[in-house]
């Protein structure tokens, strides 16, 4: 029997499904319904009063499979590789008042055991929300993907101080600094020049980072990071800094890896 706990891969988990109020509104507001009584990261609405904001936030307290986690103790299994089919995209940088979210144009998407989860956007989180080993990461870039049957797959990826990230420039360089702010670039953007050359994932069951924290998410965290620069990690936290959910506990649940690329 498998333990509904550990997540292999989607195919064999039974996720819960997202609520309507909460699929409609990913693409447009990070995690969190418009509607929603506003967050924040610190003070009388940060992450240890969120659960108290809206009775719709039940799951940001009393969870047991929330997100983000400290991934380590990491079980090697021989996981079905994910396909990325990403396509160029016109790209919208809105700044949602929580953090800057790129919304794309529909028809990119990834495959994984069978299962198609369409790309609806990407954003940001500064410091990382997930740690590796301990360690955490000046940024970590979210791409929010739904497959038909409303579940989400989330793909983490660590940025690290490097060079200057060529594919990330367009997007750091036009950054909204105003909240409700949106701003369109001018190119084309595929996402898939954004994600590390070697794909290999942690994947755990998890939950939204952000409001109302919904559980049954599958998140596919990259075991390598794509480097920035320090001016690139430096144009985001100008507009935020500290937009990183506190770690979760991991409870019984299990982190897997590739065994094999």
């Amino acid at each position: 029997m498998i333990n509904s706990k550990i997540f292999l891969f989607p195919k064999f988990v039974a996720f819960g499904l997202l609520s309507s109020a909460c699929l409609s509104s990913i693409q447009d507001e990070d995690h969190s319904p418009e509607s929603a009584p506003l967050f924040s990261y610190s003070g009388s609405s940060g992450p240890e009063h969120w659960a108290d904001l809206d009775p719709a936030f039940e799951a940001c307290g009393s969870g047991e499979s929330q997100s983000p986690i400290n991934i380590e103790n990491v079980k090697e299994v021989d996981l079905p590789n994910i396909e990325f089919n990403y396509l160029p995209s016109m790209i919208s940088l809105v700044n949602n008042g929580h953090t800057v979210l790129a919304k794309l144009d529909q028809g990119s998407y990834l495959e994984v055991d069978g299962e198609k989860y369409e790309l609806l956007q990407f954003h940001f989180h500064a410091p990382s929300e997930h740690e590796i080993n301990g360690q955490s990461f000046p940024v970590e870039l979210h791409f929010v993907h739904k497959n038909e049957a409303g579940h989400l797959a989330v793909v983490g990826i660590m940025l690290v101080e490097g060079t200057t990230n060529a594919s990330l420039r367009p997007i750091l360089e036009n950054i909204p600094v105003e909240a409700g702010r949106e701003a369109a670039l001018e190119n084309l953007i595929n996402a898939s020049d954004l994600l590390p050359i070697e794909q290999t994932t942690y994947r755990y069951s998890g939950s939204l980072t952000t409001p109302p924290c919904t559980e049954g998410v599958s998140w596919f965290v990259m075991v390598n990071p794509v480097e920035i620069s320090q001016e690139q990690i430096t144009a985001f936290e100008q507009v935020y800094s500290r937009t990183n959910r506190p770690l979760q506990p991991l409870n019984n649940r299990q982190v897997v890896t590739d065994s094999t690329p």
